[in-house]
């Protein structure tokens, strides 16, 4: 006999809430919750058998739900996620998973003491020329790591400095703790840990109290550095990732959308050096990088493992947000949860 399987709740059903839910399994959707009750019903009409709340006290009382997906603002993420672990649930929270790194500390040690997963929602790891990236660097094709460059930038829109994300008590933060923290948590899974961090964050374009660049210079124990930068005066949506071995060069390009077809080239050096050898690899059939992670997510319930990334992940790659925002006089937003 197999286990039934698992049923989730989605709490915040906007384009990312309504993306997760597309990548379920027919019949896996229990709940949607959302404060705003049109939205909530609206998704929970695409699915059958799914029931349609305003609050989510009542999902997580729901026994028949084992997993919750928190896709809401950024300011409610770590406190919906600690009362999901504590009811028992297992967690899959988007990114960046709270306002501080103070916050996933509180949601970390409830998570441990419950015996739940969580996994932060970084779909890019899954993306595939970033998987297609991981296969050839694990497979020894850049030689010894040297550096990578990263750059992830959006123009913004009309009127973006007067949306959610320009409020710190609702965003923690500007483009850094936007996107910038996809770049962070992708050169980590590259390179590893990072003992030195250097960099700023400023304000150039858009009216409001939270950064619109960050440019970051990021070192590992031995030496291996990722220079990143993030922008929402990008005007042309970009995005690129190189890494950078002592016998091969990866790039990595677009994400579809906006930001262009995917692309994967591997540059192989030659022993007379010169051109490279050039391989390439496009992926012009879409973005499944949903479905993947839902599906590793699954897999880290099934088998007890501990996600990656997780909260340990996520914890740093928050530190690293909070120490360039405190070196360029930014504030860092830590409203206490309760422990």
């Amino acid at each position: 006999m197999t286990a039934d399987p698992l049923q989730f709740a989605i709490i915040g059903c906007g384009l990312i809430g309504r993306k997760r839910a597309a990548a379920l399994s027919p019949g896996r959707l229990r709940c949607a919750c959302d404060l705003d009750s049109g939205r909530a019903v609206e998704l929970a009409r695409n699915y059958p058998g799914t029931t349609a709340v305003t609050d989510y006290h009542e999902a997580l009382g729901d026994p028949a739900v084992g997993a919750v997906i928190v896709a809401t603002l950024n300011h409610s993420l770590a406190p919906i996620a600690l009362a999901a672990v504590r009811a028992g649930k297992h967690v899959l929270v988007e990114k960046p998973g709270a306002l501080s790194a103070a916050q996933l500390r509180t949601v970390h040690a409830a998570a441990r003491e419950a015996g739940v997963r969580v996994r932060l929602g970084y779909n890019h790891r899954f993306h595939p020329a970033l998987r297609k990236a991981r296969e050839l660097a694990d497979a020894g094709a850049l030689g010894p790591m040297m550096f990578l460059r990263g750059r992830y930038g959006h123009g913004g829109r009309k009127g973006y400095d007067r949306e959610w994300r320009a409020d710190p008590r609702l965003s923690g933060g500007g483009e850094l703790i936007d996107q910038g923290v996809h770049l962070i948590d992708l050169a980590g899974w590259f390179l590893g840990e990072f003992t030195a961090l250097d960099g700023h964050a400023a304000t150039y374009f858009w009216d409001m109290p939270v950064d619109d660049n960050a440019f970051l210079s990021l070192r590992t124990a031995g030496g291996q550095t990722a220079w990143l930068q993030v922008s929402c005066t990008e005007w042309k949506n970009l995005f690129s990732l190189e890494l950078y071995g002592r016998d091969a060069k990866i790039a990595i390009e677009g994400l579809g959308g906006s930001y262009g077809p995917e692309r994967c080239t591997y540059y192989r050096m030659l022993p007379q050096m010169g051109p490279p050898e050039t391989t390439m690899w496009d992926y012009p059939a879409g973005d499944n990088s949903w479905a993947l992670e839902l599906a590793a997510f699954e897999e880290d319930i099934r088998t007890g493992c501990d996600p990656s990334p997780g909260l340990r992940e996520g914890i740093r790659t928050l530190e690293i947000v909070e120490h360039i925002y405190r070196a360029s006089g930014y504030p860092v937003i830590d409203a206490p949860l309760s422990s």
